[in-house]
């Protein structure tokens, strides 16, 4: 019976998703991460699984984003502090983070399958909240730039490989535990890093130290406990380690000067700072910054494939769930034969990229390997321009899935959609990946000969993707107008090799559907127009999250 003041009845809404265990649910994901050789750390992804799906962890993404960092550049006394206070919500997802070993486990223990280990496991935290895993992958991509100067390698490494997370506003010398920042690009330049004008004044005779005066115009979480940054010495551009504090204990006079109002990775500082004469560190040779930073930087792209790859499955859980709890016209949206289709062509891209990212993070764990190694160059940026362009896409109909529901603040597609072009713009556009592919396959032919290596382990288990193959290898073997065609070149690379990933090891339908889908001549644009004849409902029931099991 309605109380006085009741209109109606409250039914027919789906519940939130929570309360599930996020990395055992994902089929997909368990399978790639034992076949990849993380089994090992299967315990741990339960935990952090687990954790994720948590009501209080899903709260806490809220208010991090809801409470938006703020920027104090004085105290009341007109002194300079430059600090950045965060919600407390913020530190505590970073605690999380840090103490799952998400910022640097595998430098701290680097057996086989540890950055496996460690994909996975952003793949399943992004889902709670994807913008405080800026500093944390900025901190694990860090470390293998640091190493190129020993002497501050040794120094800063054991902080940053810390499981205690501490953001007490000091010299890291007393801390229990450090992250890192990046600041590279300035106004002028942009992603052409050598445009850059900030200048370093060396304060030895050797160069080791100097002091950098400019601007740079990102500089995403800064309240950091060091960044890396290029800056324009004697010898040409250089790469530097910028601690917050210098030596003697006083605060490094890096202004900031605003925080960004960005789009999305709300719960997140970034920032533009001036550089007022601040002590730095030389990392590596002077006039080889780019080189010293190259590592740090493939290792960000494969976080930012990660990220996306985890938008992609993040998606497609709650469009999932929200069909299976939704009835329209006489029956659940999960029953019908239109939704099925889009939910299952929804899953295809998703376990196609979860595929893709986590075999590309093998590659990291076996450099020593040739065969890895020259994969690697090629893989992660194809991989990462993908996962990139396709997870906007995926978000928006997702979103669409939930209908008005799915617009609305109080569900987690707006936040969702928000963080979707993120990983896109961060660490290279569309563009400027194409372009780095094109150079690594000028400069390094073998790796194409790799890639090609990769690709034939699934050739003959398809007809459909056999003849992708071929026609992929005739467009590479054409050499004119290169440069034009890269978006498509590397579009039709990264298809190709998910498709080899599922033809060697997804169900069937899964494979099936993805061959016909994305090569053979029955073809949609949209998501939701896969051909007749698709085992939608295998597709489905296989990445919904309440149907998953524990592998």
């Amino acid at each position: 019976m309605l109380g006085p003041f009741e209109t109606h009845e409250v039914v027919n809404q789906s519940p939130p998703l929570e309360g599930h265990d996020v990395y055992s649910t994902d089929r997909a994901l368990v399978e790639a991460v034992e076949r990849e050789g993380a089994g090992w750390a299967g315990t741990e992804l339960v935990e952090l699984g687990t954790l994720t799906g948590a009501s209080r962890t899903q709260e806490l993404a809220r208010q991090a984003n809801e409470h938006r960092p703020e920027l104090h550049t004085h105290d009341r006394t007109g002194h300079r502090i430059d600090v950045v206070e965060y919600h407390p919500a913020y530190h505590e997802l970073m605690g999380a983070a840090v103490a799952h070993g998400l910022h640097a486990a595998p430098w701290s223990d680097p057996r086989d399958g540890a950055h496996v280990a460690r994909a996975a496991k952003v793949f399943v935290w992004y889902q709670a909240e994807a913008g405080h895993v800026c500093p944390v992958s900025m901190t694990y991509s860090v470390v293998p730039a640091l190493r190129h100067q020993p002497d501050v390698a040794a120094e800063w490494e054991p902080r940053l490989t810390s499981t205690t997370y501490d953001a007490t506003d000091g010299p890291a010398s007393a801390k229990a535990g450090a992250t890192s920042g990046m600041a590279l690009t300035e106004k002028q330049g942009g992603s052409d890093v050598r445009a850059n004008t900030t200048t370093a004044t060396p304060l030895d005779g050797d160069g080791e130290t100097a002091l950098l005066t400019g601007h740079k115009w990102f500089c995403s979480a800064p309240m950091s406990d060091g960044f890396l940054m290029l800056a324009q010495a004697p010898g040409g551009l250089t790469c530097y380690w910028v601690p917050r504090w210098q030596p003697d204990g006083t605060k490094n006079p890096i202004h900031i000067q605003r925080l960004k109002d960005k789009l999305g990775d709300r719960s997140n500082a970034s920032s533009e700072i001036e550089l007022a004469a601040v002590w730095a560190q030389r990392v590596g040779e002077e006039g080889r910054g780019v080189r010293t930073i190259i590592e740090m930087v493939n290792h960000t792209r494969l976080d930012c494939a990660i990220g996306s790859a985890s938008v992609m499955r993040q998606g497609v859980a709650q469009a999932s769930w929200h069909a299976a709890h939704r009835a329209a016209f006489g029956a659940l949206l999960a029953d019908q034969p239109l939704m099925q289709n889009v939910l299952a062509d929804l899953a295809l891209e998703s376990e196609a990229a979860t595929a893709a990212v986590l075999r590309l993070a093998r590659s990291y764990d076996r450099e020593a390997d040739e065969h890895e190694a020259l994969l690697q160059r090629v893989l992660t940026p194809v991989v990462k321009y993908w996962t990139c362009k396709r997870a906007p896409q995926h978000a928006a109909e997702a979103l669409e899935c939930l209908g008005g529901n799915g617009f609305v603040e109080e569900s987690p597609m707006p936040r969702l959609f928000r963080q979707s072009p993120v990983n896109g713009v961060w660490e290279g556009s569309g563009n400027v990946i194409c372009l780095d592919v094109l150079r690594a396959m000028a400069k390094s032919p073998r790796s194409v000969d790799a890639f090609w290596e990769e690709v034939n382990r699934g050739a003959g288990g398809d007809a459909r993707l056999d003849g992708a193959i071929r026609t992929l290898q005739n467009e590479l073997a054409n050499t004119e107008d290169l440069e034009g065609r890269a978006r498509r070149l590397v579009e039709e690379m990264a298809v190709v090799v998910e498709a080899s990933l599922l033809v060697q090891h997804a169900p069937e339908a899964v494979a099936d559907a993805f061959c016909a889908s994305r090569l053979g001549p029955d073809r949609g644009r949209a998501f939701g127009t896969l051909p007749r004849g698709t085992d939608v409902r295998a597709i489905v029931e296989r990445a919904a999250p309440w149907t998953a099991a524990a592998v």
